[in-house]
Formats: structure tokens, sequence, C-alpha cells
């Protein structure tokens, strides 16, 4: 999915009350697709969403949703949700958001693809229209501080960088090391949470201004070559950002 496409939602209901939480937020997010066992769909009478009710078990369900959807919320047990997803998985720029929600519509919670995924995100959403509590465990959404992989996917930004590197610079950054963020392109619009940038991410506006000793790592918004000794002189400490062309600076 595109980072700006709309994505494509589901919301699954094989209960009489995970039904109605369903219904409930259904009302909110016309968009959505609902999957419930066909015993209660009248529940969702009367709502513009698409319908589809089945009558056989959820699991021959999956393989269609995980291939149909970007974002499936099950008003199912947390337990039998990981049961179900297990045999579809395959990695996390692939499988779809997977989102739980209680029966009693208390908690949201993310459990695939949080991050890459949205379902982080589309959880904290759910949970304000259900008036429930999202329930986060990856580490840069809780410490609301830099996600490596993802910054700027919102403005168009193309992560640069092998693996190993963002997984390197990503555990810098969530273990409050000091991380030196130069910009040189891109939009200034980056930072969009409400909270603070963390003290421990130091910006520049020239590579050449960084005191490279002084960092954990660098994270280098850029339209620049960046030569290969350099690469291997910041060894894993380097991930670069490339901004649309035509993105003001």
């Amino acid at each position: 999915m595109k980072a700006d496409a709309t994505p494509r939602l589901c919301l699954v209901a094989i209960t009489k009350h995970g039904a109605a939480q369903a219904a409930r937020l259904a009302a909110d997010l016309p968009e959505a697709d609902i999957c419930t066992a066909a015993k209660f769909a009248a529940t969702f009478a009367g709502l513009p969403n698409r319908l589809h009710p089945y009558g056989g078990a959820l699991r021959d369900e999956m393989a269609p949703l995980f291939a149909g959807y970007d974002q499936l919320v099950f008003f199912v047990s947390l337990g039998a949700v990981v049961r179900l997803i297990a045999p579809h998985l395959r990695s996390k720029d692939e499988d779809p958001g997977v989102i739980v929600v209680d029966d009693a519509g208390q908690y949201v919670i993310p459990v695939l693809s949080g991050h890459v995924g949205g379902a982080n995100e589309w959880s904290e959403r759910l949970a304000t229209l259900l008036g429930a509590a999202p329930v986060l465990t990856t580490a840069s959404d809780v410490g609301r501080t830099i996600p490596v992989d993802i910054l700027g996917r919102h403005l168009g930004w193309r992560v640069e960088a092998p693996k190993i590197n963002i997984t390197r610079v990503s555990a810098h950054v969530v273990n409050g090391e000091p991380i030196a963020f130069v910009q040189e392109a891109g939009s200034p619009h980056w930072w969009t949470r409400p909270t603070p940038l963390p003290d421990n991410i130091h910006r520049f506006a020239r590579f050449a201004d960084v005191p490279l000793d002084r960092y954990a790592a660098l994270l280098w918004v850029t339209h620049e070559q960046v030569p290969a000794e350099r690469w291997d002189a910041l060894h894993e400490r380097l991930v670069v950002y490339r901004p649309p062309v035509d993105a003001a600076p």
C-alpha cells in the first residue's frame, strides 16, 4: 500500500458482543468492510458498510482476508487471533496490520505490522473512536521517538540503508543514545508526534558540521550521493533518507 493510499480496512467479528462493538465502530468508518458470522449479520443492518457474512469456520476466511486488506480489526480474543494468523505470516513488509479489540471495547491492541504496516497508528485512531485504551508495544512509538525505518514516509521520503544499519540505528535511537539528524533536503515538517523531539536527537543543517565521534548514529536527509567510503567509515551507524526531488528544504 502506498503511503498516501486509502487503506483497505475490514472489521472481523465472531461473537455477539464483538459484533455489537464492530457495528459501533463501523458507524464511524463507512469505508470499512465487515466480515462476521452469518448469525450476527443482522447486527449490521442499516449500515452502509459492505458486509461479508460467513457460515463456516473463521480460519477458512483468513487467506482472502490477508490478501484483500491492509488493516484487519478482530473482535476476537488475542490468543485466537495469533493462532488464526500464524499460517499466513510472511514478513513485516508484506503482512497487513492486525489489530485486536476485546469484547468489552476497552482495549485496542496492534498485534502485527504495528509499525511498518500502520497498525499502531490505526489502533490509536480506533481507540479514540471507541473510547478505549490503545496498547502499544513498539519501542519507538511507546517512547515517542524517531521511527527510523519509516521516517518521512508521509512526505514521500525513501529510506536508503542496509537492513543491518536500520536495525542498529533504531536500537541507538530507542536506547536514548546521542543521534545526529542532518537535514539538507526535504520538508521540515517530518516530526508529527504531539510531543517534543527527544533530547538525544541533535539537528544539523550540513553533514560537514557533525562531529561524528560524538554520535552513536547519523540520520541524513539529502539528495547528495553517499560514497562507499562514507558508508564504510560510518560502519552500521548511517541511515539516509531521500525526499522527492521537488520537495522544498
